[in-house]
């Protein structure tokens, strides 16, 4: 593995990523504060850069996408209302069903393949209390995902989002974006980051990904929204001190590792299209945009294959009984995805 050698390949999540020595570097010599009290400077400039790279007014800088996401709902919803989302979105699966407790939210989740909404089935997915004889809920937000991380890391068109942001302001609700992956999504498709989320009202960014950041997120969005999102974070336990070293590494992170994804990109292609080759695995090459790979294996073989992988020193994670994932980052050298092949082709 590139930066840390590793006797070990680790294709079980883009974060696992480790901050490089340079990035280390500048989160010692970072210009600190108290970000609780606003005077953290390199907090400061974190935010304000991401804000103004994605064309929005404010940002705030939060432990976890996790919490990003979840502070985000908070912040646009009131308990009893309703979220619209992908059944395999992120928000849905694997937040521990925090849009229910710490929100107060019910859900309505939609179908589609590669885990991408179309705004048709957004409008379906839509309920509102007017005409229902109190019957439904309120629909106050739709959540996207880009990429989508259980649709194999698909990247959704340009056209797509604009459309299901149209149908949320025509109903009344906002729009997030969980861009946990958002720049995987920005390189593969060549979209301007400020175009891609101009008409969402919210941005979730997270750090410790593909741009591999130890922690944090961003919540990006308008003056006022970021403002109520303070509060939410302060109560939620967000709130961090001398968070200003843990900002210095996303800002490395922002000015180095972009468009370095797209080797991530070309690698985990390379990957795809040589174990979808081979008679014991089949792969979805067209969800294959970004740095993700599912491989689908023998009926509920899924845990042995994993322990096979791991025997040759390559890691990577069943999702399903029949489906593993591995993802590509910027630790893995084209010598991994050759070792990787070679072990799936072991394996068989």
């Amino acid at each position: 593995m590139r930066d840390y050698p590793s006797d070990r390949v680790d294709l079980r999540s883009d974060t696992v990523t480790q901050p490089t020595q340079a990035m280390r570097d500048a989160m010692v010599i970072a210009d600190v504060g108290d970000d609780v009290l606003g005077d953290d400077p390199t907090v400061i400039e974190l935010q304000n850069r991401i804000a103004e790279l994605l064309g929005k007014e404010a940002a705030l800088f939060v432990p976890s996408g996790t919490m990003s996401n979840a502070v985000a709902i908070k912040t646009h919803t009131q308990p009893g209302d309703e979220i619209v989302t992908h059944r395999k979105s992120h928000i849905y699966m694997y937040e521990a069903g925090g849009y229910a407790v710490l929100a107060g939210c019910s859900i309505s989740l939609v179908e589609g393949d590669m885990g991408q909404m179309s705004p048709e089935n957004v409008q379906k997915a839509i309920r509102k209390v007017a005409g229902s004889d109190s019957h439904y809920p309120e629909c106050t937000l739709i959540c996207v995902e880009n990429t989508a991380n259980v649709g194999g890391g698909s990247v959704y068109d340009q056209e797509t989002l604009d459309a299901i942001c149209e149908v949320a302001h025509k109903n009344d609700c906002r729009a997030h974006l969980d861009g946990a992956r958002m720049f995987n999504a920005v390189v593969a498709s060549g979209t301007d980051p400020a175009r891609m989320v101009k008409n969402f009202d919210t941005i979730s960014i997270c750090l410790s990904k593909g741009l591999g950041a130890p922690v944090g997120s961003v919540l990006v969005g308008d003056e006022k929204t970021i403002s109520e999102a303070h509060r939410w974070r302060k109560m939620f336990g967000g709130g961090m001190r001398q968070a200003g070293m843990l900002a210095a590494a996303g800002l490395y992170a922002l000015e180095n590792n972009i468009e370095r994804l797209a080797d991530d990109h070309a690698r985990a292609r390379r990957l795809a299209e040589a174990v979808n080759a081979m008679d014991a695995y089949s792969v979805d090459l067209e969800a294959v945009q970004s740095n993700m790979v599912y491989v689908d294996c023998s009926e509920g073989g899924a845990k042995a294959l994993v322990e096979k992988l791991g025997s040759m020193g390559v890691d990577v994670l069943d999702l399903e009984e029949s489906t593993i994932r591995a993802v590509v980052h910027l630790h893995i050298t084209d010598e991994d995805i050759e070792r990787a092949i070679a072990a799936f082709e072991t394996a068989q």
